[in-house]
């Protein structure tokens, strides 16, 4: 775990939140970006916002930096209004934009070192800078001129900065775009790792699978917050429970499949993904999956595979979006 020297921590609120947002809203020349949003931050942990291009994602993390003032309802930092914030609470922040934000005519190494001085990091800086350099694996690029990397490469460099000081609180505004796989996956065990040493950390990702490295994952779409939980709780959310995936010897008619839906412990949705494939959402997988296979036998209806099905965050986010952009269609 990398550390430095550094300021006191963010005052906390009293709720053991780091952060919170009460029917917040934020409007650009008339027009709504953010409408009615409200969530809380626990201290010591990941939670990450995730949505479509144009979602208000990007203007939400600029609301709880200080950068925008909402234009109604009210956030907090640990209790403080964000463009209220003092200098010392603001050297405890760290922030990634989602443009990297260095100087062109500088090297990766005084960059890194600009940043470092605007946070008070002193005596141990040069050892601090050579670990963030490692952490993001540009150590050999130190002497390289900001305009001549790649944009990944400044990415790197800029989400080394934002780390530079070791801040309890972190906000990151696409942190891994355009970055490798495997090092994408470097910087969330490392994310991990301070949120394990107590900071907390707000990402936003275009990468739906990054949100199994969260502690909680907010789903954004049309400037509406729809949902916050758990990574679990989304899919049990998106499906209306647990899925068990059904998959009969011959095909079977959509009368007999209905009658399924009365079998205790089922929440009433099955789907025919394919001729002889189905989908039923549970209460409890463990629970019910004895139980659905039962039902079949008794019927002497043979069955090719009957399991617990995990869908992946692709599938879950696209149910929750096109859940709520239905509901917006039906309101309009």
């Amino acid at each position: 775990m990398l550390t430095t020297e550094r300021p006191a921590p963010l005052p906390r609120n009293g709720r053991g939140e780091a952060v919170t947002a009460t029917h917040v809203g934020k409007s650009f020349g008339g027009t709504a970006v953010l409408t009615d949003v409200s969530f809380a931050v626990p201290h010591g942990s990941i939670v990450g916002f995730i949505g479509p291009s144009g979602c208000g994602k990007t203007t939400l993390v600029r609301l709880m930096t200080g950068i925008h003032a909402p234009t109604s309802g009210d956030i907090r930092i640990g209790g403080t209004i964000p463009t209220r914030m003092s200098r010392a609470q603001r050297q405890d922040l760290g922030y990634l934009p989602q443009s990297p934000v260095l100087f062109e005519n500088l090297s990766v190494w005084h960059n890194l070192s600009f940043h470092a001085s605007l946070y008070g990091v002193g005596v141990r800086r040069r050892r601090r800078l050579h670990q963030m350099l490692e952490f993001v694996e540009l150590t050999e690029h130190r002497r390289k001129l900001a305009r001549n990397l790649s944009g990944g490469m400044q990415r790197r460099v800029a989400l080394a900065a934002a780390l530079v000081h070791d801040p309890h609180l972190v906000f990151l505004d696409e942190p891994t775009a355009g970055i490798d796989p495997i090092l994408r996956r470097k910087f969330w065990d490392h994310f991990r790792a301070l949120r394990d040493a107590g900071r907390t950390l707000i990402v936003t990702t275009q990468y739906v699978s990054e949100a199994a490295y969260c502690d909680l994952v907010a789903v954004l779409s049309e400037g509406h917050l729809i949902v916050i939980d758990t990574p679990d709780g989304l899919r049990r959310r998106a499906f209306g429970g647990d899925l068990i995936e059904v998959v009969t010897a011959e095909e079977q008619p959509s009368t007999v499949l209905r009658e399924l839906l009365a079998l205790e412990g089922t929440t009433g949705s099955l789907e025919r993904i394919e001729s002889q494939v189905i989908r039923i959402s549970v209460l409890d997988a463990v629970d019910a999956l004895p139980r659905v296979t039962e039902w079949f036998e008794a019927r002497g209806i043979a069955l090719t595979a009957c399991r617990e099905l995990t869908p992946d965050y692709d599938d879950v986010f696209i149910r929750l979006i096109e859940r709520h952009r239905a509901t917006l269609g039906e309101g309009a």
